[in-house]
């Protein structure tokens, strides 16, 4: 009965026929349909443990708006449009775009990349808190600057925040940031 589920599964979403009693009988399998996930402990079984696959992680994601839940602190400035200062869902933690802007005023620290990346950073940090994650567990970041040529500078700052494993990392320059900052950092948090 299950081959014969499987199978019109497959065939509404177009993918490959399967073998499910052949699968099973090699090892645990679970199939999820929404992300199209696949996780084994023991796909391909050997007697040579060097050989032996590892256990596979799934990450399932779920379209359903009851799992997500928005994180709003007073410690970090207000969204500056209709979004949220984050987004909390399947155990990450999504944090906007944030700027070096003082919570209480609503204006940059100052003018120059330093002060701001430290301000953001900070910023950053409560709404990381909020959420109840921390620098340590960021796995994500995007920094969005007004001049490549800050990189190094931004660099120095954002190393004293996030320590060995640092978040995997992306840097691009951009042609204007909200508010005309120097610098906006987004993160992905684990819960």
């Amino acid at each position: 009965m299950r081959e014969m589920a499987w199978s019109a599964v497959a065939r509404t979403f177009n993918m490959p026929a399967i073998d499910v009693g052949a699968l099973r009988r090699r090892g645990p399998l679970a199939v999820g349909i929404g992300c199209a996930s696949v996780a084994t402990t023991s796909l391909w079984r050997s007697s040579s443990s060097s050989l032996r696959s590892k256990p596979l992680a799934c990450l399932s994601i779920s379209t359903d708006a009851s799992i997500k839940q928005a994180v709003q602190t007073d410690k970090a400035p207000a969204a500056l449009g209709p979004y949220s200062q984050a987004i909390k869902a399947n155990n990450l933690v999504f944090v906007s775009g944030v700027l070096g802007l003082i919570p209480e005023t609503g204006k940059f620290i100052s003018d120059n990349v330093e002060d701001q990346t430290e301000q953001v950073l900070k910023n950053m940090g409560e709404i990381l808190k909020a959420s109840g994650a921390s620098y340590s567990s960021v796995v994500k970041t995007t920094i969005m600057l007004a001049d490549l040529k800050d990189f190094k500078k931004v660099n120095e700052i954002y190393a004293k925040y996030f320590h060995a494993p640092a978040p995997a990392r992306s840097t691009y320059q951009v042609a204007a940031l909200p508010l005309d900052a120097r610098i906006e950092i987004e993160c992905i948090a684990a819960l």
